[in-house]
């Protein structure tokens, strides 16, 4: 591996950089729907989650608070799990890929592709987490 990208690899900044781009889905979203407060009850509404308001307060705290636990790289087994769990949770309630057709079951599956893929980096950085608090693997 070349001398400036093992640097790279080492620096604690380009660790956090990871994190935070890793959570940007989950806060940009959690800001979003506490910027846009109705917009967000609007879109728990829309998927059939009653009382819509709570939902959007459950979701906003999961995505801002997961996210935070995951960027400050403190309790980041729970903010990952959080962040992991609730997007797994998206899976059948707003891409279920298998209740539709065509060129709709075809984007909602590529959606639970990513979410999949996601939930991966979610487990990567908790056991990163865990190695570097430990001292190393």
């Amino acid at each position: 591996m070349p001398t400036i990208i093992g640097r790279l690899l080492d620096s604690k900044g380009f660790a956090l950089l990871a994190r935070i781009i890793l959570t940007f889905p989950f806060w940009a979203s959690g800001l979003a729907k506490s910027i846009d407060f109705e917009g967000g009850v609007a879109e728990m509404a829309h998927f059939g989650l009653h009382p819509p308001t709570a939902y959007n307060i459950a979701t906003i705290i999961c995505q801002l608070g997961g996210s935070l636990l995951v960027i400050l790289n403190r309790y980041t087994w729970l903010g990952a799990g959080a962040l992991a769990a609730f997007t797994a949770l998206t899976i059948p309630i707003a891409h279920a890929f298998w209740t539709v057709t065509g060129e709709q079951a075809q984007t909602e599956l590529f959606f639970v592709v990513e979410h999949i893929g996601l939930i991966g980096g979610l487990m990567l950085v908790s056991i990163l987490s865990r190695q570097t608090l430990r001292g190393g693997a």
